[in-house]
């Protein structure tokens, strides 16, 4: 068994593209999970050439590198915490992620922040920006249930810190009808 990451695979259309394009090859994943796939077996080169060749005509690259393979695996965890699960964000970031990773929490942090020249809190909370975006524009939930369900302590909280990633308030930035929304691999 063997596994290959690939960069920019962030929700679940990204997870069906990139099991059509390996099936289009004539490669049948075991999983296919945000940011990793599992194969039974190593792949050729000409294959994972063919592979990545495909892949980035469709935003995609394969990754290589275990610094970098290891910054896409902290995405992926902060990316699932923040938008595919249906809990409370009331988690402490830094030991969610060393022990998904099983890493000292100052490594990752510091390798982060060298490979994507970005903190993993402003990383965290673009990500959370973009969550209260998304059931802003569902409309589901009141701007109180939202703070509560990613853990802000507060409504002035959340408002300040979207104003300050956004330069719009929640109010005015669910009353605007152009898209201000991000896909999440731009965040």
């Amino acid at each position: 068994m063997t596994k290959i990451y690939i960069k920019n695979m962030v929700c679940d259309r990204c997870k069906l593209v990139v099991r059509t394009e390996l099936e289009k090859l004539g490669i049948a994943p075991i999983a296919v999970t945000l940011g990793e796939v599992t194969l039974e077996e190593e792949m050729t080169t000409t294959a994972k050439i063919n592979l990545g060749t495909a892949l980035n005509e469709l935003g995609f690259e394969l990754i290589d590198d275990k610094k970098t393979r290891l910054t896409e695996n902290i995405k992926k965890h902060i990316i699932e915490l923040v938008h595919h699960q249906d809990v409370n964000l009331k988690v402490n970031l830094s030991d969610y992620l060393s022990e998904k990773l099983n890493h000292d929490y100052n490594y990752i942090s510091n390798l982060f922040s060298e490979i994507e020249h970005l903190t993993i809190e402003k990383y965290f909370i673009a990500q959370k920006i973009e969550r209260v975006k998304e059931l802003i524009a569902y409309g589901e939930l009141s701007l109180s249930e939202i703070a509560y369900q990613l853990n802000y302590s507060s409504i002035g909280h959340l408002s300040n810190q979207f104003k300050k990633i956004t330069g719009y308030t929640p109010s005015q930035f669910k009353n605007s009808t152009e898209d201000k929304r991000k896909s999440l691999d731009q965040v």
